[in-house]
């Protein structure tokens, strides 16, 4: 009897420990840019890059717009994060929700990202980027749009002439 005892309290224990798991806060401290923000739970702080985008950079055209878009999205939100991996800058990879509203398709839907398709094959967004594209929404409302890949490499190509 003592050990049916032991093994009812421990599971209920488990449970518990679960169920404050689950419910854990979680909040955007800081928006880096369009795709990457700070993210603190109750026990964290890290940083996340949110998969299958690809946002301006907060200096490139279109980048303070992208950022503010996120912001926009998510202040307010109820944030949930499902981590998928980590990237050689020691930032996790993940999908980003707001109100339960994938941050990825908002992005790409609404102009503000480009699709990932370097690393991700989902043709959902793929299309949501498509569609964006052609109704001009967003970015693609410029005529020769820069993607942030190409940004980045010319700015280490102008910083390695520079030395």
């Amino acid at each position: 009897m003592q050990r049916f005892i032991i093994i009812i309290f421990l599971a209920l224990s488990v449970l518990l420990a679960l169920s404050f798991n689950a419910h854990a806060t979680v909040r955007i401290s800081y928006f880096y840019d369009g795709d990457t923000v700070k993210i603190l739970d109750d026990t964290n702080e890290y940083r996340l890059r949110i998969t299958n985008i690809d946002a301006p950079e907060r200096n490139q055209p279109y980048g303070k717009k992208s950022r503010r878009a996120l912001m926009q999205l998510c202040e307010a939100a109820e944030i949930t994060v499902r981590i998928t991996g980590t990237d050689k800058y020691q930032r996790k990879l993940g999908k980003l929700y707001c109100d339960e509203k994938n941050v990825a398709e908002f992005m790409l839907k609404n102009g503000h990202a480009w699709f990932n398709d370097r690393y991700s094959t989902d043709l959902v967004l793929a299309l949501k980027e498509r569609s964006a594209r052609e109704k001009k929404l967003g970015l693609w409302n410029d005529e020769k749009p820069t993607a942030p890949w190409v940004w980045r490499r010319q700015i280490k190509e102008r910083q390695k002439n520079n030395r």
